[in-house]
């Protein structure tokens, strides 16, 4: 099984014509997995409880955080899977809070050695800025850290700024939307942003790449 975790807090949604409004990372990383041709488990960090690490050393002694949250659950998951996919957003030029926080809990696996990541085969979705992404850099840092294998590969996308679908985009003068288009008296669905092919395209090769893997290592 591989697991799809997207950090981001703004889920897949799209209008009546199937034109994406929010949720790139969300879309990308269930993307991803639904092409690798195996099974797949997804989740979303949208809604749940997670806190950044408390650095109460409780962890020490057994390599299990005691913070009661949503963590664990997924912790489990990321142990069962024989390979994780985690898409996070760039928020202010560092990977957005709810990214930051799961991933900053797994200090509770490094005590003693024990790094029951290692070796975990990985694939990364970013989205934001797409040339030196911070959101990338931040995953890699601590993907390392546990000693996971090198990233099969790294899909970038273009995030849809909020300010499409705050309600007040196309008056905002601090907004994407005016400094893209000027002042509006409507946002027209042709100037949302989507998904280029391109980047579909890589997302299919890094797919297929990283199912191979999968597949092999079960032989």
């Amino acid at each position: 099984m591989i697991l799809g975790i997207s950090a981001s807090g703004r889920q897949e949604t799209r209008d009546e014509s199937g034109r994406l409004l929010k949720g790139v990372n969300d879309h990308m990383v269930k993307y991803v997995l639904e092409k690798t041709g195996e099974p797949f488990e997804y989740v979303s960090l949208a809604g749940k409880r997670i806190s950044g690490c408390q650095a109460c050393l409780a962890c020490a002694k057994d390599n299990v955080c005691v913070v009661d949250d949503d963590w664990a659950a997924i912790r489990d998951k990321m142990f069962e899977a024989d390979a994780v996919v985690f898409g996070a957003p760039n928020y202010y030029g560092t990977i957005n809070a709810h990214g930051h926080a799961f991933l900053e809990r797994t200090f509770s696996l490094r005590h003693r050695e024990a790094f029951p990541l290692a070796g975990k085969l990985n694939a990364i979705v970013a989205s934001g800025r797409v040339e030196d992404n911070p959101a990338e850099k931040f995953i890699r840092q601590m993907f390392r850290s546990n000693y996971m294998a090198e990233p099969v590969g790294v899909v970038h996308v273009s995030g849809i700024a909020q300010c499409y679908t705050c309600g007040f985009g196309e008056k905002c003068a601090a907004g994407a939307v005016v400094s893209r288009h000027g002042f509006l008296d409507e946002i027209q669905p042709w100037m949302i942003p989507q998904v280029q092919p391109e980047v579909y395209k890589k997302a299919d090769i890094l797919a297929q790449r990283l199912g191979s893997v999968v597949r092999n290592n079960k032989k």
